[in-house]
C-alpha cells in the first residue's frame, strides 16, 4: 500500500522533468530573429570610376531589416555615387524628378544605358519613369530614372525618412554585375 503514493510521486516527478525538458527544446528549436542593428550611417558613398558597362535592369526587394535596390549591369562593376539630396535632378536637361517619399537618394551609375560599341539602348526608359515596384515596402517609396549622359546614369530613390543605407557591388550572374543599395527600415 506504500507503493501507490510512492507510483504517484515517481510519475510526477517523471511527468515535471519531461515537461521542462520539452520547453528547453522547444526554445532552443526556436528560429533566431534577425538583428536589425545596423552602423552604415547616412553619408554618401563613392566607388570606382567610369567604364563600359551598361545598365541593364533595376530593381526592388525586401528583407527583414532593410529594402534593397539592384542596378544590373553588362559586365564588371564600374563606379557609383549616392548621397542623400534635397532634389535630384535629371541627366542632359537638369530638371528635378517628381520623387515620392520623406528624403531622396541621388544615385549616379558610371555607366551607360546604351551599349558604347553598338549604341544599342540596354534600359529602355525614359527621364521621370517611376521604373521599380516599391508597393508594400518598409522603406522605400519610389525608385525614378533619372537618365544617361556620357557615362552618367542618373536614378532618383524615395524613401520614408533620411535612413541609414550601404552600397556595394557583387559579381554575376555570368558576366554581369550589380550595384546593390540596402536602406535600413530603422535606425
Amino acid at each position: 500500500m506504500n507503493s501507490i503514493p510512492l507510483r504517484r510521486s515517481l510519475a510526477a516527478a517523471v511527468l515535471v522533468v519531461a515537461a521542462v525538458l520539452g520547453s528547453v527544446v522547444a526554445v532552443s528549436a526556436a528560429p533566431a530573429r534577425a538583428s536589425c542593428a545596423v552602423t552604415w550611417g547616412s553619408l554618401p558613398r563613392d566607388h570606382g570610376t567610369l567604364g563600359p558597362a551598361a545598365l541593364l535592369d533595376a530593381r526592388a526587394g525586401q528583407h527583414d531589416c532593410y529594402d534593397r535596390v539592384v542596378f544590373e549591369l553588362d559586365g564588371p562593376p564600374d563606379g557609383y555615387h549616392v548621397g542623400y539630396a534635397r532634389h535630384v535632378f535629371g541627366q542632359g536637361r537638369g530638371e528635378p524628378l517628381n520623387i515620392a517619399g520623406g528624403a531622396q537618394l541621388d544615385v549616379v551609375l558610371l555607366a551607360n544605358d546604351h551599349d558604347i560599341r553598338t549604341g544599342v539602348q540596354t534600359y529602355p526608359h525614359r527621364v521621370g519613369d517611376h521604373v521599380a515596384g516599391v508597393a508594400g515596402d518598409r522603406t522605400l517609396r519610389d525608385v525614378v530614372y533619372g537618365g544617361s549622359f556620357e557615362g552618367y546614369t542618373t536614378f532618383g530613390v524615395g524613401v520614408r525618412a533620411r535612413l541609414p543605407f550601404r552600397v556595394f557591388t557583387l559579381a554575376g550572374p555570368d558576366s554581369h554585375s550589380r550595384v546593390v543599395l540596402d536602406v535600413a527600415h530603422r535606425w
